[in-house]
């Protein structure tokens, strides 16, 4: 019986995941300075049209983009509203309230739903004894977080706890739907939803924010609305393709794992945001539910159990 062996990671590729966690951990640093001068809609439509913006000129013609954008472009419009337009309006409108680390740990969850969801909807991807209690474990690291606000006991509203987790849906919906895209050149179908995504919010920003009527922000918010773009989310999807060049879709899945603490350090330290007790717990069982499903732990004891090395 043979079987698949995951793509060790190579230091370099360590460097870039670690990299990659901490530039989409600054995407909750960035979006909660950004949401208190730009209004959620509008601030998601700079976000998505100035990435798609950047990865067109940096794609420029090759990878026969203009032909598969015009002959996928429903599919594109699909998952630009899952993986972009639903997921970051969601994220945005919670942040309204939520400090950058709590909303990233609350989105953290998206690999348990991706599991729920896959379980669900295909026929090749079924549930597992490991994958059972990763999601259970998970899901109480969610209850954890979200206790106090359905008790009344938390100052932060409980809708604005429940959008990240809502995107964290999202997210899963699209992770399944993206399939479909295996055989498209990467950035080509990140600059097709990117760029479908950003026709979708433009009419929602114009009728829901009217943003012709808003004041000049601050230029720590313009650079904020930049990073977003440019740092977060064109630049982030260039390194992560290129991380799966390097070692895999399964070990850059652990960039899952990163965000959270990245989110969470640059909050404490630049926005002197702090986190109760039921966050950190809540966080450290989000955490453990991730590396369960990823397997890697289960592996790990079991080889420790029958001394294997292999």
């Amino acid at each position: 019986m043979t079987t698949t062996r995951q793509p060790t990671i190579s230091p370099l590729a360590w460097g870039l995941l670690l990299l990659l966690g901490f530039i989409w951990g600054g995407s909750f640093f960035f979006g909660r300075i950004a949401v208190q001068h730009v209004p959620p809609f509008t601030l998601v439509l700079l976000r998505l049209s100035l990435a798609a913006l950047a990865l067109h000129l940096y794609i420029f013609g090759r990878m026969g983009i203009y032909e598969l954008l015009k002959s996928h472009w429903k599919a594109f419009l699909v998952m630009g509203l899952l993986n972009n337009a639903v997921p970051h309006s969601l994220i945005f409108l919670g942040q309204v309230h939520l400090g950058a680390g709590l909303a990233a740990i609350l989105n953290a969850t998206t690999p348990i739903w991706t599991v729920l969801i896959a379980n669900r909807v295909t026929t090749d991807e079924r549930l597992t004894s490991a994958k059972i209690a990763g999601c259970l474990v998970g899901l109480a690291g969610t209850a954890v977080l979200i206790g106090p606000a359905a008790l009344s006991k938390s100052d932060i509203p409980l809708w604005a706890l429940l959008l990240p987790i809502a995107a964290a849906i999202s997210y899963g919906f699209a992770t399944v739907f993206g399939r479909r895209f295996r055989g498209l050149p990467s950035p080509v179908t990140a600059t097709g939803q990117l760029t479908a995504s950003s026709l979708i919010m433009l009419p929602v920003s114009l009728a829901m924010d009217h943003p012709w009527a808003l004041p000049m922000p601050p230029m720590t918010t313009i650079g904020s609305v930049l990073a977003l773009a440019l740092v977060c989310t064109a630049f982030g999807y260039i390194l992560f393709f290129r991380i799966i060049t390097l070692a895999g879709a399964t070990n850059v899945s652990l960039v899952t794992l990163l965000v959270p603490p990245s989110a969470v350090i640059l909050g404490v330290v630049f926005l002197q945001e702090h986190l109760a007790a039921n966050a950190i717990m809540g966080m450290g069982l989000i955490a453990a539910g991730l590396l369960i499903l990823d397997g890697r732990m289960v592996k790990f004891f079991s080889m420790k159990r029958t001394g294997s090395t292999a």
